[in-house]
């Protein structure tokens, strides 16, 4: 998973460098130039879309998203384990239902040949593109529950 982890955040490095570069260009060009970069604001709306949904699957995976633990204190490790598996089976399956469905709005928009309004940028690879990492995320998801519930060494210590 380590190499997939680097990858995605290359990805996401790679493209957020491109979107720093971007809007220095349009800022410059805007006011220095008095000529903005045309397009930018749709390849700013892009580059967000694979910054963000090339880094859930590994904030999935390393379990780095925001946790309020609320019941923690007043619960037995027993039931926060049968907690974690319920939320992560709803995760889970939700993020895979969803992924299905964004990708057959990929597939309509590509069928109907979907394209931005100034750079005429296929939107449907990009709407296809976040179906797969929403899919990816879903196994994510559930590799990191499997992971951290089962390998985790019970102490025998219930709350």
């Amino acid at each position: 998973m380590k190499w997939l982890a680097f990858f995605f955040e290359l990805i996401a490095a790679a493209t957020l460098f491109a979107l720093m570069i971007l809007t220095c260009v349009d800022v410059v060009g805007r006011y220095f130039l008095n000529h903005p970069l045309i397009g930018a604001t749709e390849l700013t709306e892009i580059g967000l879309a694979i910054v963000i949904f090339s880094v859930m699957p590994v904030v999935t995976w390393r379990g780095s998203h925001i946790v309020v633990d609320l019941i923690d204190a007043f619960i037995k490790n027993t039931y926060l384990r049968v907690l974690a598996l319920v939320s992560s089976v709803v995760i889970s399956s939700s993020l895979y239902f969803i992924s299905f469905r964004i990708w057959d709005v990929g597939s309509r928009m590509l069928r109907r040949n979907i394209t931005t309004e100034f750079l005429h940028i296929e939107t449907g690879l990009i709407v296809q593109y976040i179906a797969v990492l929403s899919f990816v995320t879903g196994i994510s998801a559930l590799l990191y529950f499997l992971l951290s519930v089962f390998t985790q060494p019970n102490s025998g210590e219930e709350k």
